[in-house]
């Protein structure tokens, strides 16, 4: 399929599409005319490309746990590799909120010496 249909049949814009195939998370082939083709499971795995990214992880973690979430499937292939890379991201995550909950108590008592 082409780019536009590909983009249609997932919501995702060209554009990021393009993006995707930059950033080593999509793959297509180029016809004579120059133009990309993808195969079916080109839609699977953009669905999974856009619920990593809303789980807040890099092009680069995708990249390395995309492998573990190939095929037909909407869901994760919960291979070891992928589940040490996730279970590290939640810990980032985890330490992020906690010095913003930090940030945050210092800000309100700032606030609350008016």
């Amino acid at each position: 399929m082409l780019i536009g249909e590909l983009s249609r049949r997932t919501g995702v814009s060209a554009r990021s599409l393009r993006y995707y195939e930059a950033q080593g998370l999509l793959e297509a082939r180029r016809g004579t005319n120059g133009y990309r083709a993808y195969d079916e499971e080109a839609v699977a795995s953009v669905r999974k490309i856009r619920a990593l990214l809303r789980a807040g992880l890099s092009t680069e973690v995708i990249r390395q746990v995309l492998p573990c979430a190939r095929g037909e499937q909407a869901g994760f292939d919960w291979c070891a590799e992928l589940r040490a890379i996730l279970d590290g991201e939640l810990a980032d995550l985890d330490e992020q909120i906690e010095a913003l909950r930090r940030s945050r108590g210092a800000l309100v008592g700032l606030l609350a010496q008016r």
